[in-house]
């Protein structure tokens, strides 16, 4: 097995065998490093990485959005459901105008619902 097949097995291990919580914690995390890339991409001048990265941060969003489960907490997940419809909005708006600058409110709103699961897995 060479390097990057035993890197991409140990990649897909990690997610295959981690707790939801922790799932739910590496998908915001993921969605903040797109974003950070995607606004590095665009203080560069690189226009075709800031599109990717901020539709790869967007695909993170949607996830998160089609996984929530009105059932066990209607009221949370209507919020969320709220949260998350934001921030593709925005995501989608800075792609089409261009700017890096409609990235910042989805960053901290993702920031701060990173900051509140991670206070719920410290408390579990």
């Amino acid at each position: 097995m060479n390097n990057g097949a035993a890197a991409a097995a140990y990649k897909a291990d990690r997610f295959e065998n981690a707790p939801p919580l922790k799932l739910v914690l590496m998908m915001y995390e993921g969605a903040l490093r797109f974003l950070d890339q995607a606004a590095a991409a665009h203080a560069a001048g690189d226009v075709p990485r800031f599109q990717e990265r901020c539709l790869r941060a967007q695909a993170i969003v949607s996830e998160l959005r089609l996984a929530l489960d009105g059932a066990q907490a209607p009221e949370l997940a209507a919020n969320l459901n709220g949260l998350y419809l934001f921030a593709e909005g925005e995501i989608r708006a800075g792609i089409l105008v261009g700017a890096a600058t409609q990235l910042e409110p989805v960053r901290d709103v993702l920031k701060t619902l990173l900051d509140g699961w991670r206070r719920i897995e410290v408390s579990s």
